[in-house]
């Protein structure tokens, strides 16, 4: 009798061991699903602020698109309108100097629209992974002198100077020549946009035995230091107002910092807000031995590349 007794009072304290083990087993489980809920719900929180700023970026730069696109749009069809004026009354031949003026100021607004397109498309296709590079060996000093000189005659009379300096004569690396003088250019551009008539803008290039460094350095406006960090960001635009000395769409510097990771590259930006700024590019001197020809330069017209790609700095 005692016998039995004891084994009931065994197997109920068995049974009240395995109820408190299961108890203190979900009790864990609860515990960990609501950890897990609530690193769940920060990171929802988390995605959808990220969403929100990404929707309200994507939102600003279609503002900026839209005014990019209506004002030469609205350029050249006045124009259009004018010379329709002209062809109705007959008086064509009377003014022969300002449609040749106006001629001018057409083309300038098309190479606005070809950059933006051009800009919006290369984007595009870095996004999908259609973006190619020309890979083949050039003497990257070469390359940036003959930019820079290009560059130094289109701007001739607006009262600003660039000065290319090198202590290297030549240093053969891997790289997409064209790719590389439109980034140069763009910086040059930027560079021009925000610096006053008589100052200077400074291109180095920079022997770094691994790296070649490239630099465009001005003395003007510069960026404030909370924006550093932004202004390579898709979309982001330091200049919000629609009354700027300069255009853009804010998709430039983003470009940009893609083409140079392409070539195993970076760039980083350093800045004095009242005293200028310097845009670094590092490229890997790495060398190909076979070249990787995605395109023909043949066709490409260098003074035109330069137009198209100063065509947004007001004359």
């Amino acid at each position: 009798m005692d016998d039995n007794f004891d084994e009931q009072i065994k197997e109920l304290l068995k049974m009240r061991i395995k109820e408190s083990e299961e108890k203190a087993e979900l009790a864990a489980k609860l515990i960990r699903a609501n950890k897990e809920l609530v690193i769940q719900n920060e990171e929802k929180s988390k995605l959808s602020a990220e969403l929100n700023i990404a929707s309200k970026a994507q939102g600003e730069f279609l503002v900026n698109i839209s005014h990019e696109l209506k004002t030469p749009l609205n350029v050249i069809f006045s124009i259009a309108q004018l010379f329709d004026v002209y062809c109705k009354d007959g008086s064509l031949d009377d003014n022969k100097n300002s449609i040749v003026e106006y001629i001018e100021s057409i083309k300038q607004n098309s190479y606005r629209l070809a950059k933006i397109i051009n800009n919006i498309v290369d984007l595009s296709k870095i996004e999908a992974g259609f973006f190619k590079l020309n890979l083949s060996n050039h003497n990257i000093v070469t390359v940036v002198e003959e930019t820079v000189m290009a560059a130094t005659t289109l701007i001739e009379g607006k009262g600003l100077n660039i000065t290319f300096d090198t202590d290297i004569e030549e240093k053969n690396i891997a790289c997409d020549a064209e790719r590389i003088k439109r980034i140069v250019l763009n910086l040059i551009s930027n560079s021009i946009k925000f610096t006053e008539s008589g100052d200077e803008i400074f291109v180095n290039v920079i022997d770094k035995n691994e790296f070649v460094e490239i630099s465009i350095k001005d003395n003007g406006i510069g960026i404030e230091e909370k924006y550093l960090d932004v202004i390579f960001d898709r979309f982001k635009q330091v200049d919000k107002s629609l009354s700027r000395n300069a255009e853009g769409t804010g998709v430039g510097l983003s470009l940009v910092k893609s083409i140079v990771e392409l070539h195993g590259g970076n760039i980083y930006a350093q800045s004095k807000f009242g005293e200028g700024s310097t845009f670094t590019i590092r490229l890997p001197a790495g060398k190909v031995l076979d070249e990787n020809i995605i395109y023909s330069n043949v066709a490409k017209n260098g003074n035109e590349i330069i137009r198209v790609e100063f065509s947004d700095i007001y004359s």
